[in-house]
């Protein structure tokens, strides 16, 4: 007889799991998904396209209900998790269905943060996580609205692209000096941010929001310097927080996210956890490419292999607001570090290759984002590059050539 395996959340690591097992193990679990958003589940780094009027929704659809059925899995949607019982094994759903399980996977993911400030509760203030936001902004910004979005971050940016292109007329506050200075350098940030600014968005460096101010819903948003921006929508995107309630309620080992070992187990060997809301060796992950990675081990241990998960490579390979940006490993050089940069003001390109005793350490790509995956994999494998240096810059059919 199957064992039943519940996977809490239906998301980007939740689908990934269920394919990965599927393709190992196919029929040695019963498998049950439970999601709370009514609808299949879907690409989230896609709904900035989505919301731009890119793609239609159907494409963002991680999976067709047919391949849902085809392996068997039982599909709870619109339906939310309230409490996990360890010693029954049993999860408890908002409506007081309870379901066995032999093993647990929380795929959770995270919430967004909200600044502490006031006025942050009014109509008009929202965050862009699903597909409902994407309704809400097309209404109010479509009809030619003035949106301020707080945070200039990776998410903070699609929306404002989208919003932009839909008809919005956009301002980005960021608290910090440069756009997504987690994944680039400070030239690739203002390359980035110039390239935003040509296309209709103000960017404000530097800038903190003190309150939102309005009455029956938001009206402007105040600085702390005294100014105010006026704005019918305010989108926030400054951080996620992971979802963890559940696993505290549980008595789970809890940290940022829910502590999981090298095999994503956490500190009940039948309840694991991937995605936003596993933290590993301290590292929570925000990316969708790690939770691919743990998804694909957890899937092999469940198979009955003995993989581990060892953490995951930091990469970003996007079209941020319409420019493509790559970076992946250390981005700022050390001491003894050697730095190539390939630069063109014209074409909006620019090239950093931070190398360290004659391996690729990271690299940063803005405009033109060819060979992303060929430095990637010379990240990870940490082979000696002193060979193809000097033709580093130019991607990976060049070096290849003038290696041969």
């Amino acid at each position: 007889m199957a064992e039943p395996l519940v996977i809490v959340g239906k998301g980007m690591a939740a689908t990934r799991l269920v394919d990965e097992l599927s393709q190992r193990a196919l029929g040695r679990y019963s498998v049950a998904v439970i999601g709370a958003e009514p609808r299949l589940a879907y690409n989230r780094v896609l709904l900035s396209p989505l919301l731009a009027g890119e793609i239609g929704a159907p494409e963002i659809e991680l999976k067709p209900a047919a391949w849902w059925r085809a392996r068997g899995v039982s599909t709870l949607y619109g339906r939310s998790v309230t409490g996990i019982d360890r010693v029954t094994k049993r999860v408890t759903l908002a409506d007081g269905l309870t379901l066995p399980y032999g093993k647990l996977v929380l795929a959770t993911g995270s919430r967004p943060l909200m600044p502490p400030v006031p006025g942050f509760e009014l109509p008009g203030v929202a965050t862009f996580r699903d597909v409902a936001d994407v309704a809400l902004f097309r209404t109010v910004a479509a009809a030619g609205a003035r949106v301020v979005v707080i945070g200039g971050g990776l998410l903070g940016l699609e929306a404002a692209y989208g919003l932009a292109k839909i008809g919005g007329k956009v301002t980005v506050l960021h608290l910090a000096d440069r756009l997504m200075e987690r994944q680039l350098d400070r030239e690739g940030a203002s390359l980035l941010a110039a390239e935003i600014a040509a296309r209709g968005i103000d960017i404000r460096l530097n800038c903190t929001a003190e309150r939102f101010l309005g009455e029956e819903r938001v009206e402007a948003v105040e600085l702390t310097d005294g100014s105010a921006i006026p704005a019918d929508l305010v989108v926030v995107a400054i951080g996620v927080r992971p979802r963890v309630e559940l696993a505290v309620a549980a008595g789970l080992d809890v940290n940022r996210g829910v502590d999981v070992d090298d095999g994503l187990a956490s500190s009940d060997p039948a309840i694991f956890a991937i995605g936003e809301c596993a933290e590993h060796r301290g590292l929570v992950y925000g990316l969708v490419e790690p939770a691919y990675e743990q998804a694909r081990v957890l899937a092999a241990r469940l198979a009955g292999g003995r993989e581990r998960y060892t953490g995951s490579l930091l990469a970003t390979n996007l079209k941020v607001s319409g420019v493509r940006v790559f970076s992946a490993g250390s981005v700022e050089p050390g001491e003894d570090d050697e730095v190539l940069l390939l630069r063109d003001p014209v074409m909006a390109v620019y090239r950093k290759f931070v190398l360290r005793q004659g391996r690729l350490a990271g690299c940063v790509l803005v405009g033109d984002t060819t060979g992303a995956l060929f430095y990637l994999g010379l990240i990870r494998s940490q082979q000696d590059v002193s060979p193809i240096r000097a033709d580093l810059p130019f991607g990976e059919a060049y070096c290849v050539r003038q290696a041969a």
